[in-house]
């Protein structure tokens, strides 16, 4: 088993969290009430796990770190570790790229329409 490792979770996937936890206003109909509260928490926790690696009956917070920051047990391989490190870094190279043609794209536009006006 590996040892507790420390994770941060994004903006994002704190506030999905945080709506999950909400109670939700409901009208029993048919005898069947919504998930609570808590399943809903349990149900966030374990995509967030599935997405970062962690085993979700795992987790802890970390004292005086913040909400995003906490501890769990990962549940990949090293192996499985490294290609989805390899794979996120891919990604975030690939919206950068995107970012920054989009950048020359608008400097050109704004560089020929400087120049046509001369």
């Amino acid at each position: 088993m590996y040892p507790r490792t420390e994770y941060e979770m994004t903006e994002a996937d704190l506030k999905e969290l945080m709506e999950a936890c909400r109670p939700v206003p409901y009208i029993v109909v048919g005898g069947y009430a919504p998930p609570s509260p808590q399943e809903n928490a349990n149900n966030a926790w374990m995509r967030l796990g599935k997405k970062m690696g962690f085993d979700s009956a795992t987790v802890r917070p970390i004292a005086n770190k913040g909400n995003r920051f906490f501890t769990a047990v990962p549940s990949e391989t090293e192996q499985q570790r490294e290609e989805r490190m390899a794979r996120e870094a891919d990604e975030k190279r690939c919206v950068r790229i995107k970012t920054l043609e989009d950048e020359i794209q608008q400097r050109q536009d704004e560089l020929n329409e400087l120049i046509t006006k001369q």
